[in-house]
């Protein structure tokens, strides 16, 4: 069965705006688009060959960079906020593949860090991760991937200067 086609007028009311962004020609909708796909999609990759979800891997990726990392760190430099990243470190002790400490000066403060296990999936892990970013980079130069990812750190950058207001950030900080 088809869509009925509607006028943006039948019942005499405006729908459309004049006002509406040319979304072909509007780069947040285009990184917008690309990051919510890739993130589905690898989400069901990697739930149905690891058993774990994005936001596992986001966490794991950074902790195979910078182990005994707080929260916070993780938050602010993968932009996910306190509710997921404790979920995410809550089921990933209870599966032994992160190890959580306190310092003896900070109990409230916990550090994050793989496991050997967790370390040994990560590896399995960041194969498909690569394989999935060559795919989606087929036919880009070496030279074209530098500049992308240059403008992307440019954008990345400019993120404090697009927020309107950080008291409603639910990120950790």
């Amino acid at each position: 069965m088809t869509n009925p086609t509607f006028s943006d007028q039948d019942d005499g009311v405006v729908r459309a705006s004049p006002h509406a962004l040319k979304i072909d020609d509007y780069v947040p909708a285009y990184l917008t688009f690309l990051a919510n796909k890739l993130s589905s999609s690898a989400s069901v990759a990697y739930r149905r060959e690891f058993g774990i979800g994005i936001t596992d891997w986001r966490i794991m990726a950074l902790l195979a960079i910078e182990p005994w990392s707080v929260a916070g760190r993780i938050c602010n430099i993968i932009g996910l906020d306190k509710a997921a990243v404790s979920r995410s470190v809550r089921e990933m002790v209870q599966y032994g593949l992160v190890e959580v400490r306190t310092h003896e000066n900070n109990q409230r403060r916990q550090y994050i860090a793989l496991t050997p296990a967790g370390v040994e999936l990560h590896d399995r892990v960041v194969k498909l991760a690569m394989d999935r970013e060559q795919d989606l980079l087929t036919g880009f130069s070496t030279e074209e991937r530098k500049q992308l990812i240059g403008f992307l750190s440019r954008m990345l950058s400019r993120l404090g200067d697009v927020k309107i207001d950080d008291s409603d950030d639910e990120t950790c900080g």
